[in-house]
């Protein structure tokens, strides 16, 4: 069984490092995809500046320590790894929710908590329900432990996809068309919400698009083409949310911009485009992790187009008071319009991944993508900002 880390933070050259807790996992259907992620930052963030404290959460939503080996993390035969398969101990990590002390404890049963030593930062690595969505961040606040990233309002607009269209709709950002149903509109009148979306789709035409209103990775989306496939498709994006939400096809180019906080603000990123992949009905969860489908880095836009996708993501970014980081994802329809689909506030970060690709494009390197969000991070406090 391996160790339990040290309670003491390693010296630097000037003292204690910095201690970042870096959490992944999660109870998310996305749950192999930040384990992916954090092996990846685990190799990149810098052991000179930063003592590291790898904590999993298992699918059931223990905290678990982990082996800070990023080996055991890969994808392995197509199948996702899982914080189970990095832990080696069957205690549990313990936050404390008090703002005067940042100490964490690790307890097993039968045995004396351990101390294991204040954490000054937390990069948070979760993707979906139960990590993005402010839910952990809700915890981090109260804890007083500053993080990497949208704060819970920003992660909570980011993580629904109907009231994060909303938000920018207000902000007078372009979305396309959508329907949602809600958990108690099919639970009472499905025949009801049934009819509701084939009005939407009598409005707008087929195919659609039906997702889970509060997921990532393309889980549980299905591309329908016909009233047929609507039912099968709806069970679908319910097994991941009880919220669905339902979008028409939106004919145009996939266009993506990072955003990054800088010491004097945020800044846009070159964008990048994701062209259409052949082997797959869209660009679903397989074509993005296991197939690895490659985008464009910079996409082949004008001036105009790159300007103005880049003035959009930064009104995105505002618009949800985000902070940190965020890839927002747009559509350059036939018309030569932009149209914004959806904001990630914790995109996918390994360094094949759409995020930090634009970054290295744009000159900052994946270890200094790493060290910058930190930076980011411990300036800021918790609380109301």
């Amino acid at each position: 069984m391996s160790t339990v880390p040290s309670s003491q933070s390693p010296e630097g050259p000037k003292g204690p490092k910095p201690r970042v807790a870096v959490v992944f996992g999660g109870r998310s259907s996305e749950h192999g995809v930040s384990v992916v992620t954090a092996a990846s930052l685990l190799r990149a963030i810098d052991r000179t500046k930063y003592d590291v404290l790898p904590i999993g959460i298992t699918a059931d939503g223990r905290w678990a320590l982990t082996a800070d080996d990023p080996e055991r993390m890969a994808i392995t035969d197509r199948r996702m790894p899982s914080v189970e398969q990095v832990s080696d101990h069957e205690g549990t990590v313990v936050l404390p929710v008090d703002p005067a002390s940042r100490e964490v404890a690790y307890t097993e049963p039968g045995s004396v908590p351990k101390v294991l030593g204040e954490v000054d930062v937390v990069f948070p690595l979760l993707h979906g329900p139960y990590g993005e969505d402010g839910t952990l961040q809700g915890l981090l606040e109260l804890s007083g432990v500053p993080y990497v990233g949208a704060g819970v309002l920003a992660s909570a607009v980011g993580m629904d996809k109907e009231y994060m269209k909303r938000v920018f709709t207000s902000f007078g950002l372009p979305v396309g068309p959508y329907v949602v149903i809600r958990p108690r509109e099919w639970e009472q009148d499905p025949s009801s919400a049934r009819r509701k979306i084939i009005d939407f789709a009598g409005d707008h035409g087929w195919p659609l698009f039906v997702k889970p209103a509060r997921a990532g990775s393309s889980m549980g989306i299905s591309k329908v083409d016909d009233l047929g496939g609507l039912d099968e498709a709806i069970e679908e994006a319910r097994r991941h949310d009880p919220k669905i939400i339902v979008e028409s096809l939106l004919r145009g180019r996939e266009i993506e911009c990072g955003v990054l906080e800088f010491e004097d603000g945020p800044r846009a990123s070159v964008p990048a485009e994701i062209p259409p992949v052949t082997a797959h009905a869209f660009y679903d969860f397989e074509a993005k992790y296991i197939d690895s489908a490659e985008g464009i880095v910079p996409a082949p836009l004008t001036e105009a187009e790159t300007a103005e996708v880049q003035r959009l993501a930064m009104a995105a970014f505002d618009a949800a008071s985000c902070e940190g980081l965020v890839r927002a994802d747009f559509f350059l329809l036939d018309n030569g319009e932009f149209v914004i689909n959806e904001i990630n506030t914790m995109p996918g970060f390994t360094p094949i991944s759409m995020y930090p690709r634009m970054w290295q494009e744009s000159g900052v390197s994946y270890p200094e993508l790493v060290d910058r969000l930190i930076q980011a991070a411990l300036r800021r406090s918790t609380g109301l900002r």
